[in-house]
């Protein structure tokens, strides 16, 4: 088994080859919550919707606690990340954590977030090492780790330290929601929506532009990606009578991108942009602000859509909705977002060795 916490480098450069063959690193996220039990469910339906082999970085006691209250009928082996691809058929293979957890389901404990942080760690450290191939995150609650002392707005951004960390090199990390019919990348993020104007800037947007066109050729495999830029006000403004940003900081972001050889196209109206028609004329909208990137994802694909973390040196998935403390540890909550990262993030890394990529 690994030792490392990711506290040491880690190479980036490991043998493609060796690493399309390896099993996926998945954290459990917060333990109080449903990632222990879709964890499980997505191996117990490994074969029925052909899961990709995967390691849960977790803590053994608590999977087989949590398995058995849910009702799960599982088995489950204590393994090595190496030895995980041919345990998978046979138990749902656990890389150990040092930290324990605490078995609270539905009720966070600040004690767990040693663990949550210690299995985020040791997956990124898995993917640049080549014992992984890609990194699958089961939903955290960002206020357990805020009350320990975790000092991250969130789970992308931290991955994008753990990054820099072991590579030495600053990554920008992009959000995308990904789902079968629809893809939405929200330029702003997590922040009040009355900051939103104020953050929203052309640099940033062409920044996010750039990081998706590239991320789409380079992982999706889309030879051309087509982007669609959505306006920030009600009919993109309206020529200035609902607002001046879309001309004064979005329009001009547009056409930077186009001159670098990027198709986008833009502001357009957020409200006529996600019909399928409209869809069918890019691969990707850049969103303005959270809501207006995430509802129409949601809306459209609440169980299959994906989020994905664009502009890291590794490939990294989770599913699309939170811990749902409501119903953890009762056996009801669906596997199919999880099972959706899995197999996109098997996708996109097998992609990405076939692109020679790090």
């Amino acid at each position: 088994m690994s030792r490392s916490s990711g506290s040491e480098p880690a190479s980036s450069s490991a043998d493609p080859a060796v690493r399309a063959n390896t099993a996926l690193a998945l954290s459990v996220g917060d333990p109080s919550g449903v990632g222990p039990e879709i964890a499980a469910m997505a191996w117990q339906r490994r074969e029925a919707m052909a899961v990709p082999p995967f390691f849960l970085l977790a803590d053994p006691d608590l999977m087989r606690a949590r398995a058995s209250a849910a009702g799960l009928d599982i088995a489950i082996g204590e393994v090595t990340p190496g030895e995980a691809g041919s345990a998978f058929g046979r138990a749902l293979p656990i890389v150990p954590l040092r930290a324990r957890l605490a078995d609270t389901p539905g009720v966070p404990d600040r004690a767990n977030a040693a663990g949550i942080i210690e299995a985020i760690d040791r997956a990124v450290a898995c993917s640049l090492s080549g014992e992984a191939s890609a990194v699958v995150t089961c939903p955290i609650a960002k206020k357990t780790l805020y009350d320990a002392g975790f000092g991250f707005p969130g789970h992308t951004e931290y991955l994008a330290f753990l990054a820099e960390r072991h590579t030495g090199e600053k990554a920008r990390p992009v959000m995308m929601l990904a789902g079968p019919d629809l893809r939405t990348v929200p330029v702003t993020i997590h922040i009040p929506l009355s900051d939103v104007p104020a953050q929203l800037t052309t640099s940033l947007i062409i920044e996010t532009g750039r990081i998706t066109a590239r991320d789409l050729r380079e992982r999706f495999g889309i030879g051309k990606p087509r982007l669609a830029v959505a306006g920030l006000n009600p009919h993109a403004g309206e020529g200035g009578s609902m607002g001046r940003e879309d001309g004064e900081t979005v329009a001009p972001a547009v056409a930077a991108l186009r001159s670098e050889g990027i198709d986008a196209v833009g502001p357009l109206p957020a409200d006529t942009m996600f019909h399928p028609q409209a869809r069918a004329g890019y691969d990707a909208a850049l969103c303005m602000y959270h809501d207006q990137a995430l509802i129409p994802a949601k809306t459209l694909a609440f169980d299959e859509a994906v989020n994905v973390t664009l502009g890291l040196p590794f490939v990294r998935t989770s599913p699309d909705h939170g811990t749902a403390f409501g119903i953890a540890g009762k056996g009801i909550a669906r596997p199919n977002s999880l099972i959706a990262a899995l197999k996109l993030a098997r996708f996109l890394a097998d992609r990405t060795d076939m692109a020679g990529q790090p």
